[in-house]
């Protein structure tokens, strides 16, 4: 593994290992970007994933970089090299995908910034491997086969972290939690749709202050 790979593994690492939750957020107005990321900063969440999932995606990842300069703001769902620069020219610290495209890895070798991709199967495991990933995104999680499955890696992959993301609740966390080669999940629950339709600050800070005191 070149130097370069090595900083950028060790930073994600500082990433992950900061708390056992990261929040996956879909951001339908740009309105909700900046308190919602405040909320969950106040909750002990600082690393969120804004999903470009919708039009205002960007933007809210440009406005969490400036506003909220004490969260560490990734940007998830991209899918291809201009997804990927847009995200990082518009602050994202970290970059999420839900699979490996060679098109995403020559991007990520260009940029300083750390890339999280997502694998499902023990090729895909592999494959990032030999291009010196040891941290990947375990996605659909739950219906890919969940904990159990990612137990069943824990020896032959052992070198392998992963970021479950994808069905996992505060009623299946914990299995994932206390698996030695999952190094935190991502969840969607920690921001409820209505809470955020509500602007409802505080139960969000509450969620977050919640999950981030799980442990495995």
């Amino acid at each position: 593994m070149n130097a370069a790979m090595q900083k950028k593994n060790e930073v994600l690492l500082a990433i992950l290992e900061g708390q056992p939750v990261i929040p996956v957020l879909k951001i339908d107005r740009l309105a909700d970007a900046v308190p919602l990321a405040r909320a969950l900063v106040k909750g002990g969440l600082p690393a969120i994933e804004i999903t470009l999932r919708t039009p205002d995606a960007i933007d809210a990842i440009r406005l969490v970089s400036e506003e909220v300069p004490e969260a560490i703001v990734g940007a998830g769902t991209i899918l291809t090299s201009k997804d990927f620069s847009y995200a990082v020219a518009a602050g994202a610290r970290f970059i999420v995908s839900p699979g490996i495209t060679q098109e995403l890895l020559d991007a990520a070798s260009m940029s300083e910034v750390p890339f999280l991709p997502g694998a499902a199967t023990p090729s895909e495991v592999m494959a990032a491997r030999e291009e010196g990933y040891s941290l990947l995104k375990f996605f659909p999680a739950e219906q890919s086969g969940g904990a159990p499955f990612l137990k069943a890696l824990s020896s032959p992959l052992a070198s392998i972290r992963f970021c479950p993301t994808g069905g996992v609740s505060p009623k299946n966390v914990h299995d994932y939690l206390s698996l030695p080669n999952v190094i935190c999940v991502g969840g969607s629950w920690v921001a409820p749709d209505k809470a955020i339709e509500a602007g409802d600050w505080a139960s969000i800070e509450a969620l977050a202050r919640e999950a981030s005191g799980l442990k495995g």
